[in-house]
């Protein structure tokens, strides 16, 4: 790709281990290239190469007065994290002790990073994860001690302001170590004007008998796409419950790559996507029980009107020594409107024959008995639709157990 051929200057390029691991995954970006819709994982969102065409990395953040560089007003108490144009601008001050976050190049400065950075997914499997890392350079490095119980949330802002068609690689790595609990909440959005590419990638760890509750709340400019790969780590009795909201964006797609490699590990990803323009929502699973007694599950449902396309893809896969495992799988849709589209490709990979697991797909319109029951009682037809909509989507929203997170992700529909 020409992008990888530009006189970029990035930090560290004196750092030997640094610059050989960004010249393995040039590499790998140009064996694989971009993905098409000949690509198996990206045949139902395929990705157009113009939205790549002339892309910029700000050096620098832009100016906002502030707005990106201070700690903003939430609905809940946070430790706060904030990027402008994928640049690093702000962290909270006053950590309590257990939290270590420091900006990805101290991290690669000192070190510590070495044994967790680009060691949980390979890159040729993920053609946005081995762009990212071939141009790394932005981030942040979040650690919670052993034995840590975290409070507060962990908040990162991504916001974005109107410009050039931007290009924003951001690798955040996440380590609990054993025993700690903590909550990470991530937000995405942008100025309606702005043209942007958001490639994030989190590598998260979750160790033993940890716990990380993670939020994903996306909706962003008309004209942007969002990739994002959250590749997971999980030790024994660990666990990792994920919560992907999706709102509007040209091209949304998170995908959970979630290994639990170790007895007792388990893993919840949960999401929810509602568009009603012309938009892509792809949420992407591949959970891999590689131990015995791990469980999983998976729920996720949209609601599509208007040209809006909406893509489930979730992989359960069961090594051959992952007996007495238990993984379910369940994606269900509305779609309102006949340019709609919905996309589902449920898959179970069982190698072990002592599990339980199952999936299942469906997709409908509003029913059309409740709507006139509704409307029998005085219920004007848009607001019956909207009561109903709420209804079906609170099924998932029920799962978290933050009633004001809960109602801080609803609010970005």
């Amino acid at each position: 790709m020409s992008l990888l051929k530009q006189n970029i200057a990035l930090f560290g390029e004196n750092i030997p281990w640094l610059e050989g691991l960004r010249e393995k995954a040039r590499a790998a970006f140009e064996r694989t290239g971009l993905p098409s819709k000949k690509t198996e994982a990206w045949k139902y969102s395929y990705f157009k190469e113009d939205a790549l065409a002339q892309p910029t990395i700000d050096d620098t953040p832009h100016e906002c007065d502030g707005h990106c560089e201070e700690d903003e007003t939430l609905p809940f108490e946070a430790l706060q994290i904030k990027y402008c144009n994928g640049r690093l601008t702000h962290i909270a001050h006053d950590l309590p002790r257990g939290v270590m976050i420091m900006p990805l190049f101290e991290a690669i400065e000192s070190g510590e990073i070495k044994p967790y950075l680009n060691k949980s997914f390979a890159l040729e499997d993920f053609p946005f994860a081995a762009l990212n890392t071939a141009l790394l350079d932005e981030g942040a490095f979040i650690v919670i001690t052993k034995d840590f119980a975290e409070e507060k949330p962990i908040y990162l802002h991504y916001h974005q302001h109107a410009g050039v068609n931007r290009l924003c690689n951001i690798r955040n790595i996440i380590a609990v170590e054993k025993g700690a609990r903590v909550k990470l909440i991530e937000d995405f959005d942008g100025e309606a004007a702005a043209r942007y590419f958001n490639n994030i990638v989190n590598e998260i760890y979750v160790g033993t008998d940890a716990v990380l509750k993670h939020y994903t709340r996306q909706n962003e400019a008309g004209q942007a796409h969002h990739i994002a790969l959250n590749s997971v780590q999980v030790k024994a009795g660990g666990n990792y419950t994920s919560f992907v909201v999706h709102g509007e964006c040209a091209l949304a797609r998170t995908e959970n790559y979630v290994r639990l490699v170790q007895q007792g590990a388990a893993a919840e990803v949960n999401g929810v996507y509602r568009l009603a323009q012309n938009g892509v929502s792809d949420i992407t699973t591949n959970i891999r029980h590689l131990a015995p007694h791990t469980n999983s599950n998976q729920l996720v449902k949209g609601v599509l009107d208007g040209a809006a396309k909406g893509v489930f893809q979730g992989q359960i896969h069961i090594a051959p020594d992952a007996q007495q495992t238990e993984g379910y799988q369940l994606h269900r849709a509305l779609v309102l409107s006949d340019e709609a589209e919905v996309d589902c490709k449920p898959e179970l990979e069982i190698f072990a024959d002592d599990v339980k697991c199952s999936h299942g797909a469906s997709s409908g319109d509003l029913d059309v008995e409740q709507l006139f029951y509704l409307q029998s009682r005085g219920i004007p037809l848009e607001d019956a639709q909207k009561i109903l909509i709420e209804a079906y989507l609170n099924e998932v929203f029920a799962k978290i157990e933050d009633f004001d997170i809960a109602e801080w992700l609803k609010s970005g529909f």
